[in-house]
């Protein structure tokens, strides 16, 4: 089938719609400009009355919604059961090929168990290296996903070996002869027999916006629903074209009303599905505004027709489309980051549980309301989400914010005050060495947040961002970041800002870990907390 980006796109007729497209822009994505670059009108100031037809529309796409019946699993349920199930098989085939080998379990050894261990983290390491369990793994080829299973259960073989003959026990202790021959035919078929099957079964993964309401965005929205998991939930049409037939999501307006939705609506990615002979100006600024924003958006790779011809690696275009990113895209790294999240955060729990308990108590017992304060937060790609703190201030916090607006002592959109007389006795003292922060935990571990990344705000705070600080929601917000130790509440908001963008353009596992260690003396110490 041809993909949609080589559908003729003809000219039409444009939806009425107010002119608006525009967005301040930071000189090196780091600072923001004094006036809109050219062509593009003022930020977020559309005359009255002009969106209201949008505003209709949004209705229909807003994060409160009623959904639609939902799929069968939930996204990455297929990829984490077959994690779960993976590491079953490697304790089950290392203990049954000890026992096709001639040998006895001796299961009250602790080197049986310290090998059955350093098998099932090997394989959890290894595997997430390779993005073996990728929540997008079932659109990988078949060939693809034996190789990645091949390397991976050679890789566990030779981490087990190396590690008995580290630890000097005997050989027959746990065997690892029928090791590979048993592990890699059982992952393999459930792999492709069960767990891919069961993967494109599960909900959409992202929601995306086209723009473009012509043969070509039509056809990529149903192509995007039905093969690629993905949650179309709107178009915007350019200025010379409307939709011959009904698209499958709701038309929310024109191109000039992208900035508006992209500050109204959380969205993924954004596909222009223009031709660049008709609607150049319009896709140019379409881009400038994403990247501004921060969101990923999708270019069409083809614009001719081919007959004979194709790509030399048909699977970085699938879908017909070139996709960019406004940082480093390192999927590797990334899967790490999100492996140590998941284990970092889960042996946190358990290792300060007698400290949470204690905390809790204190909490309880020592001012009226509830233990926990639950918070709407903004988090990746504008998703908002409800963060867990332990409560430091008076149940009514919220109500006399209003009150104390005057005497805010941070700049820009944050409220900041250094001797809030909201805050309790034992608020003072766990706000101080970050243990309120402590059930954010929890946050990290359900995906959430990241042990690391910029601190998520409140959407009232993000309804007054410029148009280049909204850029800093384009990552998985964090427990600590480059401003918790440097200086946190003595350093001004757009200062603030600007490390953000400087943690997202330069992200590397390196850094996290140093500003971890860095983070650890700031919080023992309280330095810049209040």
């Amino acid at each position: 089938m041809r993909p949609a980006s080589q559908v003729e796109v003809t000219p039409s007729e444009p939806p009425s719609a107010s002119p608006r497209v525009g967005a301040e822009t930071p000189p090196n994505g780091l600072a923001p400009a004094e006036t809109p670059p050219p062509g593009l009108g003022p930020a977020l100031t559309p005359p009255p009355g002009a969106l209201e037809t949008t505003e209709k529309q949004l209705a229909v796409v807003s994060p409160n919604r009623p959904d639609a019946p939902p799929s069968r699993f939930a996204p990455g349920f297929a990829a984490k059961l077959n994690l779960a199930v993976d590491l079953v098989l490697v304790v089950a085939a290392l203990l049954i090929s000890t026992t096709m080998m001639g040998h006895d379990l001796h299961l009250e050894r602790t080197d049986v168990w310290v090998l059955l261990g350093v098998g099932v983290v090997a394989w959890l390491v290894v595997g997430t290296a390779l993005c073996l369990y990728d929540v997008r793994f079932a659109d990988r080829e078949r060939l693809d996903d034996l190789a990645l299973i091949s390397i991976q259960v050679m890789v566990v073989t030779v981490v087990l070996f190396v590690t008995r003959l580290v630890m000097g026990t005997e050989s027959w202790i746990v065997a690892l002869s029928m090791f590979p021959p048993l592990l890699w035919p059982s992952v393999a078929l459930l792999r492709l027999k069960l767990f891919r099957n069961l993967s494109v079964q599960e909900q959409p993964l992202d929601e995306v916006l086209i723009v473009g309401v012509g043969a070509m965005g039509r056809l990529t929205g149903e192509d995007l629903n039905s093969k690629h998991r993905r949650k179309v939930i709107g178009f915007l049409g350019f200025s010379n074209e409307t939709a011959t037939t009904v698209p499958p999501a709701p038309v929310l307006g024109t191109v000039k009303d992208l900035e508006h939705i992209l500050c109204t609506v959380p969205v993924d990615e954004v596909y222009i599905a223009g031709n660049m002979l008709k609607h150049s100006a319009e896709m140019q600024a379409a881009v400038k505004l994403c990247e501004n924003f921060g969101i990923p958006f999708a270019l069409p790779a083809y614009h001719m027709r081919f007959d004979r011809a194709r790509p030399v690696d048909d699977h970085a275009i699938s879908d017909g489309y070139l996709h960019f990113m406004t940082h480093a895209f390192r999927p590797h790294q990334m899967a790490l980051k999100r492996l140590f999240d998941i284990v970092s955060s889960a042996a946190a729990l358990a290792m300060l549980s007698p400290l949470l308990i204690g905390v809790a108590l204190g909490v309880k017992f020592t001012s009226r309301g509830p233990i926990f304060f639950k918070q709407k937060r903004v988090g990746l790609h504008g998703k908002t989400f409800h963060m867990l703190k332990f409560r430091s201030m008076v149940v009514n916090a919220e109500e006399l914010k209003a009150k104390l607006e005057a005497m805010n002592e941070q700049t820009g959109p944050v409220f900041k005050m250094k001797n809030d007389p909201r805050i309790t006795g034992i608020g003072r003292f766990i706000r101080k060495y970050s243990i309120d922060e402590l059930p954010q935990l929890i946050n990290v571990l359900r995906g959430e947040m990241s042990v690391v990344g910029p601190r998520p705000p409140i959407p009232s705070e993000v309804e007054k961002y410029a148009a280049w600080q909204r850029r800093r929601l384009s990552v998985r917000p964090g427990l600590t970041c480059i401003w918790q130790v440097s200086g946190r509440n003595q350093i001004s908001f757009e200062e603030w800002m600007y490390l953000d963008m400087q943690y997202i353009d330069h992200w590397s596992l390196k850094n996290d870990i140093n500003l971890i260690l860095k983070t650890v003396p700031v919080v023992l110490t309280g330095s810049g907390a209040s």
